[in-house]
């Protein structure tokens, strides 16, 4: 099911590389699976939207020969692009710094896709977020989402091993697939062909634990915690109208 990641990470080369640029559960991973429930073909424009530090975009690139702009608000261009160009991606990936909560500068209608890994929760779980989004994807195109999710909604009944990670800004992001379908259900310039969860899931975040990424201590004790109860990863794909 993971034919480009699997091989591509047993190379002892590109494993170190996998570790050292994951930023959440491994985003490479994420990306094929929801992949293989679009039609992408070579030289379709995407959206890779929350890119980090790449590996969304090189499996777009690499796998399907589609031109991605790789837009993020955290990583600088310039060190993406020297990365790009060390993957030997540059010819296909533009890289990109924009904040989607103000305004992306693409002409309306640009996009096949737009494809966002393990980056939407942190901006997009108000009701404002999709319509500013879809005049940039062409009508019939698509919009596909991965993320990190829950299994159902805490509220105030946070489980006690959850307690001591469930921090305000962990609380406003994570949510259920049931809390993401009803947000999405809302915006009636889309149509919503798939919604699941992943089942990338245990792999993808067992590979985030075998980062580098400082830190990532407290995420492999939160996991430990929650014992496979409460986390998961949901996928959302829709249909521009």
């Amino acid at each position: 099911m993971y034919p480009y990641t699997d091989e591509f990470i047993a190379k002892d080369e590109n494993l170190r590389f996998l570790r050292e640029n994951m930023m959440g559960p491994n985003a490479m991973r994420m990306a094929e699976e929801m992949a293989e429930h679009l039609k992408l073909e070579p030289g379709m424009r995407v959206l890779d939207l929350g890119s980090g530090r790449g590996l969304s975009t090189l499996l777009l690139a690499k796998k399907y020969g589609t031109c991605v702009f790789a837009a993020d608000l955290w990583i600088p261009p310039t060190e993406n692009y020297e990365r790009f160009k060390a993957l030997g991606i540059d010819d296909k990936a533009v890289p990109l710094l924009a904040d989607a909560t103000k305004g992306l500068p693409f002409a309306e209608g640009y996009f096949d896709v737009l494809f966002s890994v393990d980056a939407y929760h942190y901006f997009g779980d108000t009701e404002e977020m999709l319509p500013s989004l879809l005049p940039f994807v062409k009508k019939g195109g698509t919009i596909a989402i991965a993320i990190p999710g829950i299994k159902y909604e805490f509220g105030e009944n946070v489980p006690e091993e959850m307690q001591p990670f469930w921090v305000e800004e962990v609380a406003r992001t994570i949510h259920s697939l049931a809390w993401w379908e009803q947000l999405w259900r809302k915006e009636k310039g889309m149509e919503i062909v798939d919604i699941r969860e992943m089942r990338c899931c245990n792999q993808a975040w067992d590979e985030w634990h075998t980062s580098t990424w400082p830190g990532i201590e407290e995420d492999i004790a939160m996991r430990k915690a929650e014992d496979g109860k409460y986390y998961n990863l949901i996928q959302l794909v829709a249909r521009v109208l």
